[in-house]
């Protein structure tokens, strides 16, 4: 999931990422599914977020995604 980001603090980023706004509804849709058994959130590097902004982000999009669940 962190990787999906464009400057996500992660090791191997890849250009064109999906922005927080992108991402966010999707997320909500796909732990909304029946389908959705599991959630891994993957790549995040806290090294390379020194100021934790990127964790803020990464927790306020899944704490978006599980409200009202």
């Amino acid at each position: 999931m962190a990787q999906a980001l464009q400057d996500a603090a992660v090791d191997s980023p890849d250009p064109g990422g999906l922005l927080p706004e992108e991402l966010a509804p999707l997320l909500r849709a796909l732990v909304r599914s029946e389908r959705c058994v599991g959630f891994n959130l993957t790549i995040y590097d806290p090294d390379l977020d020194p100021d934790g902004s990127c964790a803020a982000l990464l927790a306020g999009l899944l704490q978006a995604a599980f409200a009202q669940l």
